[in-house]
């Protein structure tokens, strides 16, 4: 078998987390009566980070240092206590996932989402499938800086060759190519299959259980 690994990006990949995200920062928008943004305007705010969208959601008025901390520790005091009132697994991904495991492969879940979200949202929704979860708690670590897919890989004790990385964006296309990891694309997630293309994906997956025969 060629691959032995597979690294999973979070959001728009695992779990459709959008509902919740978006009415954690829309509540924020509330409370300091800005204006609200709807679900499909998330869809391009996600991706970069919770600092990185809070930036994208304010208005550009508002859009400065001080303004965007406030809001994000606010934020994410709403988004904690709500991260799996909607969020769930995308249909087919707990089947993929036994499948996986039972040929023995090593997953792990690498997220621009905070460390401490990242893993408890794992923990919660995906018990037992991953041997590590990683989230951002250095914002000059968020992908596409391959950093943590390395050191992953490294913690596997797998060659990043050996590792194919699935996600939905085109962050996640261009941090499998750094990594010199397999760029594996989803169409269910956040972005579009252009976007997908342009970054370096090498297939793309309608469903979940396409992944297996490329295994």
């Amino acid at each position: 078998m060629k691959f032995k690994g597979v690294i999973f990006d979070l959001d728009g990949t695992l779990v459709n987390s959008l509902e919740d995200i978006a009415d954690a920062m829309n509540k924020v928008l509330q409370e300091l009566d800005f204006p609200t943004h709807s679900y499909e305007d998330y869809q391009y705010f996600i991706g970069s980070g919770l600092r990185n969208l809070v930036s994208k959601s304010l208005p550009s008025s508002q859009n400065n240092e001080s303004q965007i901390e406030v809001c994000l520790n606010l934020m994410i005091a709403i988004y904690r206590n709500a991260c799996t009132n909607k969020t769930k697994p995308y249909p087919g991904i707990v089947e993929l996932l036994d499948y996986l495991i039972s040929i023995n492969m090593k997953l792990s879940v690498f997220s621009n989402k905070s460390d401490e979200l990242t893993k408890k949202i794992v923990a919660d929704l995906f018990p037992n499938y991953f041997k590590t979860a990683v989230g951002l708690s250095t914002e000059s670590l968020k992908k596409p800086n391959p950093f943590e897919a390395l050191e992953i890989s490294k913690n596997l004790g797998l060659k990043p060759e050996e590792m194919i990385f699935v996600g939905d964006s085109g962050i996640d296309m261009q941090t499998a190519t750094n990594a010199n990891m397999h760029a594996i694309g989803v169409l269910w997630g956040y972005r579009p299959e252009e976007e997908l293309i342009a970054n370096g994906a090498k297939h793309l997956l309608n469903y979940p259980l396409d992944l297996i025969p490329l295994l």
